[in-house]
């Protein structure tokens, strides 16, 4: 083995994204990402429960992605063109928005389906396989003065309410609507809901004459969110309230007999970040809901990150069967498959291990789960013994999405237990591989969130960082999930303090440990982990270098460019700048109101469109320091968003890649003279 490039490790490197299992249980259809001459290309494949070597179903210059798999054996999925490299168009065109295609699950040429002017996603098949839902822009622009027409753009932007944007979706121009279109060719699509609201986690029922799903419908929807459940015929009808909590209430799942409908949810009027989600049962009809996990205090969601892992947004409620509700636990920095009830008893549906479960589907007594194990990047696994009242067993269905790290020396992977003032911490140290035990150089790398947790799946970064003689090491410091509501709880209101006192007690145990060189230590962090980057250099001389990316610097202007910056900051107990009191508050955690004692060189990665930790408030910091004549540069890379690591272009992320890489040789690896 080699040392790894970054080039070769994003080159290298096969993500499965999405899955669906067949409605008999017999087929699992995956889309799996690699890179091809600098761009992404994603296709189908399909595999059996049973196993067996994976077929492709799909091939091309193209993205296809989240199958969802017919009863008669067709698969509906996202097909969307590959990105060239070249700059964004500034008007959409069909042909280059993403569209639903179908094509036969045992092979042949795809078909379009919808033309929509804005792209369509989201698909899912009725349970008879005659027609699909999906979601799909709709309505008259929401913010437009005067019109657009070919060479002329808008006269102005009419903006009245605070939700008109989102990260890596921009300016949200129009609603995102419930669409249905039936399977024959030529079939036009139908829109099923109206209003101005946006559509998320569509469901059909077990008859396929209605759909459930999520909405917020109220006036502010970034400044008080509140989404609740509602049902709507799949013909077209009136909207109907299904079930609502005094927090959010989303991802509903209908039961194989139509009687119910799970969902995830919080019962707690404008809950904290962190607070954990539950799941929760009611009539398909309508009424009150019922919580089965109200004795789980963990959340249910796949709060454990690893980006070699390519967790679905928001893993909802699957049905084992009609008594038995399957989810994915955030627990101990693992994500775990349950199973859950209608009394309300959980148990493990999966052994104990280093799992972090990104997704699960479940069909005719089969169950299916995409998770890293250990250090490895996802693969797909059936879950056998599942239909049974004991712990399942895993068995891998695919081997690509790990199979391209035997390329490279993978780091070990080691779990540490040290002391805070509120009990263990959790730490994570990957070291390269082979490493003896004497003091190395290392890096302090932060989580996001900061109610993420790192765990024992795979990271880009420490692989790479590992594989070029650097100890990483990743605290699980209060306010990190999967450890319990009181751990999470703990950091409300105390950004830049008590997390500050728990990653310097992970340093002081991994040099007490004779694992680290306290000389040559650097920092490095995203987003949350970004602020904790710039955060820590402006009250420590501890590290000779830090790299922070999307931060915060000043939490009085990312209250409003950060796109749901009002409400995490609330929730959050950050303080606001509608009192003095307040705007003081949130400025005593701000990085920038350090400045002028950071004398450690920071180097500053932004990405250009990132809606969450927007440019501005990384500039403040960069021009601030400039002005004090200390070392600091700004990078950008335009059209990407928050999490640019991961997903962003092939070449943007090697060239993020090699230049945190850079920057740490040049002030960490040797010391001065």
């Amino acid at each position: 083995m080699v040392t790894p490039s970054a080039r070769a490790l994003v080159n290298a490197q096969v993500a499965i994204e999405s899955f669906d299992l067949s409605p008999d249980g017999a087929w699992v259809v995956y889309a799996a990402r690699t890179v091809s001459r600098g761009a992404y290309r994603s296709h189908l494949w399909a595999v059996r429960w049973e196993g067996g070597r994976p077929r492709r179903v799909t091939s091309g210059s193209v993205r296809d992605s989240v199958p969802s798999i017919s009863s008669n054996g067709v698969v509906a999925f996202v097909r969307s063109p590959a990105d060239d490299g070249r700059a964004r168009a500034t008007s959409s065109a069909p042909d280059r928005e993403p569209q639903i295609w179908v094509v036969p699950l045992t092979g042949g040429e795809p078909r379009q389906v919808t033309h929509l002017p804005l792209g369509a996603g989201s698909p899912r098949w009725s349970p008879g396989g005659t027609r699909l839902a999906l979601l799909a822009h709709a309505g008259p622009h929401r913010f437009a003065v005067g019109a657009e027409r070919a060479g002329r753009s808008l006269t102005a932007r009419r903006i009245t309410r605070t939700d008109f944007r989102e990260d890596g979706s921009g300016l949200l121009s129009r609603r995102t609507h419930l669409w249905v279109v039936g399977s024959r060719h030529g079939a036009r699509p139908v829109q099923v809901t109206h209003g101005d609201f946006e559509v998320e986690q569509p469901a059909w029922a077990p008859n396929g004459d209605w759909l459930a799903f999520s909405a917020d419908m109220g006036p502010d929807a970034n400044i008080e969110p509140r989404t609740t459940l509602h049902r709507v015929a799949a013909s077209g009808s009136e909207v109907g309230p299904l079930a609502s909590l005094r927090g959010d209430a989303h991802h509903p799942a209908v039961s194989p007999d139509g009687r119910w409908v799970a969902f995830l949810g919080t019962d707690i009027p404008d809950p904290p970040q962190h607070t954990p989600k539950r799941l929760w049962l009611v009539p398909a009809e309508g009424g009150t809901p019922r919580c089965l996990t109200r004795s789980l205090d963990r959340s249910i969601s796949c709060d454990a990150w690893a980006d070699l892992v390519q967790a679905e947004d928001g893993q909802g409620p699957v049905w084992l069967s009609e008594t038995e509700i399957g989810v994915i636990v955030a627990t101990e920095a693992r994500n775990i498959p349950y199973r859950v009830s209608l009394t309300g008893e959980v148990r493990q549906l999966l052994a104990p291990g280093r799992v972090i479960g990104a997704g699960l589907r479940a069909a005719a007594g089969h169950v299916a789960l995409s998770a890293g194990v250990d250090r490895h990047g996802a693969e797909l696994y059936a879950l056998e013994g599942a239909g049974k009242r004991v712990t399942a067993r895993r068995r891998a269905l695919t081997t690509d999405g790990s199979g391209w790290q035997r390329r490279f020396p993978l780091p070990r992977w080691d779990e540490l237990s040290v002391a805070t003032a509120r009990g263990p911490m959790q730490v994570w140290v990957a070291s390269p591989a082979g490493a003896s035990t004497k003091p190395m150089p290392t890096i302090l790398e932060l989580h996001g969130g900061p109610d993420g947790a790192r765990g024992p799946g795979g990271t880009m970064d420490a692989t790479y960082l590992a594989g070029h003689g650097y100890r990483v090491v990743m605290p699980n410091h209060r306010g990190s999930a999967t450890f319990g509501s009181p751990w999470a709880d703990a950091l409300r209101g105390h950004w830049g303090q008590i997390d500050t006192d728990d990653v310097h007690a992970a340093l002081d145990d991994v040099i007490a440990r004779g694992l680290t060189d306290p000389d040559r230590i650097g920092v490095m962090g995203l987003s949350y982990g970004g602020f904790l980057t710039q955060w820590l250099i402006g009250v420590s001389d501890r590290f000779r270098a830090g790299v922070a990316e999307n931060g915060v610097s000043n939490q009085v202007s990312a209250w409003a460019n950060s796109y749901f910056g009002v409400h995490y900051s609330r929730r959050w107990k950050l303080g606001d700048p509608l009192s003095r009191a307040g705007m003081l508050r949130m400025w005593r955690s701000s990085p920038l109101a350090n400045v002028a004692r950071i004398r450690t060189p920071l180097l500053i990665l932004q990405a250009e469109d990132d809606l969450i930790c927007p440019l501005s408030d990384n500039e403040q910091l960069f021009v601030a320091l400039r002005a004090l004549g200390r070392e600091a540069e700004l990078i950008l890379y335009p059209e990407e968003h928050h999490e640019m690591k991961s997903d962003g272009r092939p070449d943007r992320r090697i060239d993020r890649m090699e230049r945190i890489l850079a920057w740490f040789d040049r002030w960490v690896r040797e010391l001065p003279g």
